[in-house]
């Protein structure tokens, strides 16, 4: 044993040089690590547990609840606006005068005889009188009382491409179709139908928004 050699170590340490060896305790960093890991993955999951027992106990259902109440409430507005889709008249049920404000001979019978094809009424044809005898420089005018507004003025108007609709305060309920210069024919059945259809479908309401950012 050399008399470097501190005493205790039994002779299995020599020290050949000028420097002792470093007495350390073994690293404890991994175990350390490990153990950091472990308590961060259990408080995660007591975290999540916590969040899954507060929505069970008080917020899931009350989500179900709403998802279900704004279902409700959009097909109640869905079927509100089905009922207040326009009803109009049938042509059967409207009658109408056609006069004639241009030149042309025969007009007002043409056009009459094709009105009543489409199933309307005729009533008088003929000229028009002083009021709009050539002084129609478009398609046409559809007259009517006020309460024809949005029921058979347009009906009437789906007819005539171009022509103008208006109440002119008369008590009847017959309409007045005065043909002007600009007046070409009727538009074809079909298309007529197709405006038609157009006017009476349901136009979405502010219900229905309200209700989307409600949900």
């Amino acid at each position: 044993m050399s008399m470097l050699t501190p005493p205790g170590m039994g002779g299995r340490y020599r020290i050949t040089g000028t420097k002792y060896p470093r007495m350390r305790r073994p690293r404890r960093r991994g175990r350390l690590v490990a153990a950091v890991l472990a308590s961060v993955c259990t408080l995660g999951l007591l975290g999540w547990g916590t969040l899954q027992l507060i929505d069970v106990f008080s917020g899931g259902e009350s989500t179900a609840e709403a998802a279900k109440a704004c279902r409700a409430k959009a097909d109640t507005t869905r079927a509100a606006d089905a009922h207040r889709a326009k009803a109009l008249p049938a042509p059967g049920r409207i009658t109408v005068n056609v006069y004639n404000a241009t030149a042309r001979t025969g007009l007002a019978k043409d056009t009459a005889d094709q009105l009543r094809k489409r199933g309307f009424k005729i009533g008088d044809v003929g000229n028009a009188g002083k009021d709009y005898d050539k002084k129609v420089k478009g398609a046409g005018l559809v007259l009517g009382p006020a309460s024809a507004v949005g029921t058979s003025l347009p009906v009437l108007g789906a007819q005539v491409a171009g022509a103008e609709q208006r109440p002119d305060g008369r008590k009847g309920a017959t309409l007045d179709l005065v043909l002007g210069d600009g007046f070409k024919g009727l538009v074809r059945a079909a298309d007529a139908d197709r405006t038609l259809t157009a006017l009476t479908a349901p136009a979405p309401t502010t219900a229905v928004g309200s209700a989307k950012k409600g949900c």
